[in-house]
């Protein structure tokens, strides 16, 4: 079991950097403790679980599996480690607050495409409920027991080979209608040509995925959040965002995505960090209108 210690320069809030690769309550790749994280993860190397535990100044590494090397020699872009966490440009007080209050919020950049790529894909105008549900039952059908204790109940994201070999009605089941899970099973086939992407220029990665039908700005957008580690990524097209952003920083309570652009524009290059320390404020503009309501395509 190999470890290894990294030094922190400036503030790591270890959940909340690590919480947008967590895809709800029923997602057994992550989990969270008191200042410790559990991740699994497919490396070039094979699958590897790697446990995070941060103390001061410090966050130390333990991985396990055969791609335990490959998973350490990761942490460092993983949490943004050669950085102190960004600094923000001036702009709305807010944001100022927010960025105090909730100090040490990193982008990660985890160098997975497929493993954030996949969820955007089920996460596509659908809630997120049923997204998540489908992603869990994916991974819980598909997928495997991850490296290490088998009391941590942890499980590896299903590989891509699996993915790709599934036909489109198999994913009927998890409430994945034809449209998702065709664009799964054309990513997955391409898993190392998707997998490259992380390692481009980030407007060479973005144009390749958006090549790609059925993979639009929103989609790219997330996994840039993610796997690129971009702290600019701004999802375009969300159904909720938009009104967020417009809500809090000018008293609008609804937007398109032009006006949270034009928003968001003081904070170019940082718009990620920013609508991460939105999200987390607990500020929701009013609600009007019929919400977005959950389907159940296993039963059709």
């Amino acid at each position: 079991m190999p470890s290894q210690i990294y030094r922190v320069h400036g503030p790591l809030d270890l959940r909340r950097t690590l919480a947008p690769l967590s895809h709800g309550s029923s997602d057994h790749t992550i989990r969270f403790g008191s200042g410790r994280a559990w991740r699994t993860t497919r490396t070039a190397d094979g699958p590897a679980t790697v446990v995070l535990s941060h103390v001061g100044d410090e966050v130390r590494a333990e991985a396990f599996g055969p791609g335990a090397d490959r998973a350490l020699a990761a942490v460092p872009d993983l949490l943004e480690l050669d950085a102190d966490g960004g600094s923000l440009p001036t702009g709305h007080p807010l944001i100022g607050h927010l960025a105090k209050r909730f100090p040490g919020v990193r982008v990660p950049r985890t160098g997975a495409v497929l493993e954030s790529l996949v969820p955007a894909i089920l996460e596509q105008k659908v809630t997120g409920q049923e997204a998540h549900r489908a992603l869990a039952g994916l991974t819980r059908v598909h997928g495997e027991a991850a490296p290490g204790p088998a009391e941590w109940r942890l499980r590896l994201p299903p590989a891509p080979s699996a993915l790709a070999a599934l036909p489109y009605y198999a994913y009927h089941p998890f409430g994945v209608e034809q449209r998702r899970a065709e664009v799964i099973r054309r990513v997955a086939a391409r898993a190392a040509w998707f997998e490259a992407a992380a390692d481009l220029p980030w407007s060479e990665a973005y144009a390749r995925l958006t090549a790609v039908p059925g993979i639009g700005p929103w989609t790219a957008a997330e996994v840039g959040a993610r796997a690129f580690g971009d702290p600019d990524a701004v999802s375009v097209g969300d159904f909720h965002l938009p009104n967020l952003v417009a809500f809090a920083l000018a008293g609008e309570p609804r937007a398109d995505d032009a006006r949270m652009l034009e928003l968001l524009e003081p904070y170019r290059g940082q718009r990620a960090r920013v609508v991460r320390l939105l999200e987390l404020s607990g500020i929701r503009p009013p609600r009007y209108g019929p919400r977005l309501s959950p389907r159940r395509i296993e039963s059709i």
